[in-house]
């Protein structure tokens, strides 16, 4: 199961069967000694996009859309913010959320209009953490001759030649760890998925090829080296509420 809406339905659910173990992915709230949550480190992954997104940027100027405002999302655009500036110290980066409310995730319109304002403020590039709202803005960069940068999966193939990376969450990698531990799962507690135990990164295939240069894949690999060997600590603005690059 994944995602805030199974998280309401697992706490309800899991107290009733207290000898089965459960898995939940993306949910790290849950106070059930039979569950095991599996977490993302999405702020280095967006790190290593937002790096991406400040070499690739020639107006200098990028953007970030999110969808609602919740901090988990904040703790995307802020991991982002502090990559773009790694890469381009005198970069501007625009930061909007789509909404306050879960109507938020499900706005391709909204997405849209946000990514033409951002646009409109120089971007060039932009940064979609928004749920299905993000396909508005995908979609919208693409017909305005910019780029845009996908999340959770692997969004590159929606617009060949016009996605500049999608910061990938491995949910694939979690459910394998979690049918592999079996009935040693650990449960009570949460686990977290990283650039280190490959939980989180970015995607490059023959739709985005063109667009990263060995270069710039060398600069951003690099950073995710030292984020693995904990030389680099990309701030989590999810431990205290703030970010050092970023004002939301």
């Amino acid at each position: 199961m994944t995602g805030f809406a199974f998280g309401d339905v697992l706490a309800k659910v899991a107290p009733d069967f207290p000898d089965t173990k459960f898995a939940i992915i993306d949910v790290d709230w849950l106070q059930l000694p039979n569950v095991a949550q599996i977490a993302f480190a999405e702020h280095e992954g967006s790190y290593l996009v937002g790096m991406m997104a400040g070499l690739a940027t020639k107006t200098g100027t990028v953007g970030f859309v999110g969808g609602m405002d919740i901090p988990l999302i904040r703790r995307f655009g802020c991991g982002y913010a502090q990559g773009v500036l790694a890469a381009k110290p005198d970069a501007k980066v625009v930061l909007n959320m789509t909404g306050t409310t879960p109507a938020a995730w499900d706005d391709p319109v909204k997405g849209a209009e946000l990514a033409k304002g951002q646009k409109a403020q120089g971007a060039d590039v932009i940064y979609a953490a928004a749920g299905g709202t993000g396909i508005g803005v995908l979609q919208a960069a693409a017909d305005e001759g910019i780029l845009s940068i996908g999340v959770d999966k692997n969004q590159n193939p929606l617009h060949p030649g016009s996605v500049l990376t999608s910061m990938l969450k491995r949910v694939d990698v979690a459910v394998y760890e979690a049918f592999k531990a079996g009935d040693q799962l650990e449960v009570g507690k949460v686990s977290v998925l990283n650039l280190a135990n490959d939980g989180v990164g970015y995607a490059m295939d023959e739709n985005n090829a063109a667009l990263v240069t060995p270069e710039m894949q060398a600069a951003v690999d690099a950073a995710a080296e030292k984020i693995k060997s904990g030389e680099l600590v990309v701030h989590d603005y999810m431990s205290d509420d703030t970010c050092p690059a970023a004002t939301f």
